[in-house]
C-alpha cells in the first residue's frame, strides 16, 4: 500500500476568518443568511449523515443507484488516470467510481478535496487501505477558491457529486464550472450529480423530514455561530421552514424567528436583531433540467458526452469534456 500524503491550503485560523467573514455580512444583509458550510462541524456532518438515510431524501440514494448502474460506463467515457473527487467527505459513493476505473486499467491516483483536514486523513487512509494499487494524495482547501491547488499527473477527472452544485445561485455556478473548465486540459473530464425539478411535495418532503433530522441539522449554524463567535442564540427561538421557489426552481431552508429576538454575538462585536416571523436563509438548493444544467456547462466550456437519470427523473450524473 502507498501511504496517503495531504496537502494543506486551508488552515483552521482561514476558516475562522471565513467564517466571521460570512456572519458578519450574511446578518446585516436584508433578507439574512448564512453560507451552508457552516452545518458542517462534527455533529452536523453526523447528522447529515442521518439525513441520507430518511426515506424522504432521496438524493443520496438515487445518485448511489446510478453510480451502482453506471460507473463502467463513466470509467469507459472519462477514462481517468487521476479521479479528483471536490468536497469528497467519506468518499462514500466514489469508492464505486473507483472500482469501476480501476476495471477500466487507466486509473492509478485519487485525489480526495474537503475542508476538513481530520475528516480528509481518515478518508485518504480508509481509501489506501482498501484500494493498495492506488495513490491516494489529499488536498484540503475551499474548492471554490483553490482549484489551481489540485495536483495532475495523467488525465483527469473531476467529480462533484451530491448535488452540491445546487447550493450556489446561477452566478456562482457559472463561475465555479468555468473555472473547472479552465483548470483542466482538454479532454479532460468532469462527473456532475444534480437533483432534477421533479413534484413540489416531493421536494419538500426531502428537507424538511417527519422525524425532524433536518430541522436539527438546520440548527447546527446556530451552534456553531455560539461556539465559535460566542454568539447567545436560543435555538428554540427559531423553527426550520423549507419552502420550494418555482421561480428560481430552488429549494430554500430557513431558519424563522418565533419571536422578536435579539442576538449578542460577541466574538464579533455585534448584536443582531429578528422580527418575529423573519427568517435567515441557511440554504438553497437549485433543482435542474438535464437540458438547463447541459446548457450551463456548454457555456462554461464543456462539451457533454453523456447523462443518466433515474427512472422517476429525480436525479442525473452528466459526463462533460473540456473543450
Amino acid at each position: 500500500m502507498n501511504e496517503p500524503t495531504v496537502d494543506v491550503y486551508l488552515k483552521p485560523q482561514q476558516l475562522t476568518e471565513a467564517l466571521r467573514d460570512d456572519v458578519r455580512i450574511g446578518l446585516t444583509s436584508i433578507p439574512k443568511w448564512l453560507p451552508p458550510k457552516w452545518f458542517y462541524d462534527a455533529h452536523g456532518s453526523e447528522l447529515f449523515e442521518r439525513i441520507t438515510t430518511l426515506p424522504e431524501y432521496y438524493p443520496t440514494r438515487t445518485e448511489r443507484e446510478l453510480l451502482q448502474r453506471f460507473s463502467g460506463e463513466i470509467a469507459s467515457l472519462a477514462r481517468p488516470e487521476v479521479l479528483v473527487e471536490l468536497g469528497s467527505g467519506s468518499s462514500e459513493k466514489t469508492r464505486l467510481l473507483l472500482d469501476a476505473a480501476l476495471a477500466e486499467g487507466t486509473l492509478h491516483t485519487y485525489v480526495p478535496q474537503d475542508v476538513s483536514i481530520s475528516a480528509l486523513e481518515d478518508a485518504t487512509q480508509q481509501i489506501a487501505t482498501e484500494f493498495p494499487a492506488l495513490t491516494v494524495h489529499g488536498v484540503v482547501s475551499d474548492f471554490t477558491e483553490s482549484l489551481h491547488h489540485l495536483p495532475g499527473g495523467g488525465c483527469r477527472t473531476i467529480v462533484f457529486l451530491g448535488g452540491t452544485l445546487g447550493n450556489m445561485v446561477p452566478a456562482e455556478r457559472a463561475e465555479f464550472l468555468s473555472g473547472i473548465a479552465n483548470v483542466l486540459e482538454s479532454g479532460e473530464s468532469l462527473v456532475l450529480g444534480v437533483g432534477l425539478v421533479t413534484d413540489t411535495d416531493t421536494l419538500v418532503a426531502a428537507y424538511d423530514d417527519r422525524a425532524g433530522v433536518t430541522a436539527e441539522f438546520d440548527k447546527n449554524v446556530l451552534r456553531v455561530l455560539n461556539r465559535e463567535l460566542q454568539a447567545d442564540f436560543v435555538l428554540d427561538d427559531f423553527r426550520h421552514v423549507a419552502v420550494w421557489d418555482p421561480a428560481n426552481e430552488w429549494i430554500e431552508m430557513r431558519l424563522r424567528a418565533t419571536r422578536d429576538v435579539e442576538v449578542d454575538i460577541r466574538g464579533l462585536g455585534m448584536s443582531v436583531s429578528f422580527d418575529a416571523e423573519e427568517f435567515v436563509r441557511t440554504e438553497i438548493s437549485a433543482k435542474f433540467t438535464v437540458d438547463g444544467i447541459g446548457s450551463e456547462l456548454v457555456d462554461a466550456g464543456f462539451s457533454v458526452e453523456k447523462s443518466w437519470v433515474d427512472p422517476d427523473n429525480r436525479f442525473a450524473l452528466l459526463c462533460a469534456t473540456a473543450m
